[in-house]
């Protein structure tokens, strides 16, 4: 990866801003002034990013991403044009963070006697609870 340690680098042409008006309560204010921001990151086609971290950020961000594997990323909180900006790009360099992050192999585990002790006392403890309620032959065996 040609990245310095703990930075992320996304090349600015994979990302569109758009400004859009804030959804939601607000007044007067919010009805005229376009302060949110949509932030459209093109994940597919970035040439930043390795296959690995590409393909882990679009199962990772799932019904962000578009069919076209754009991510799009949608900031509203705050009530400055700036501010939102500023949200969305931290929100998308925490994405590519997470998903830069290797995967962690899982390693085989096996159950402990204690745990396979108390699973067997419990499946006993069922078996003798179900017995208990069958109603008895008539034989008298």
């Amino acid at each position: 990866m040609g990245q310095s340690e703990g930075t992320i680098g996304f090349d600015e042409g994979d990302v569109e801003e758009r400004f859009i008006r804030s959804s939601g309560p607000g007044g007067q204010n919010v009805n005229k002034v376009a302060t949110a921001v949509q932030l459209r990151f093109d994940v597919r086609n970035s040439r930043s990013l390795t296959e690995g971290v590409r393909e882990r950020l679009i199962r990772l961000a799932g019904k962000r991403v578009t069919g076209e594997g754009v991510l799009v990323i949608e900031a509203s909180r705050f009530r400055t044009r700036e501010r939102n900006r500023r949200d969305a790009r931290d929100r998308l360099v925490q994405w590519l963070e997470k998903a830069a992050a290797p995967v962690k192999p899982r390693r085989k585990t096996r159950p402990t006697a204690g745990s396979r002790e108390r699973r067997l006392e419990g499946k006993q403890l069922r078996s003798e609870t179900k017995r208990v309620r069958k109603p008895v032959s008539p034989s008298g065996d």
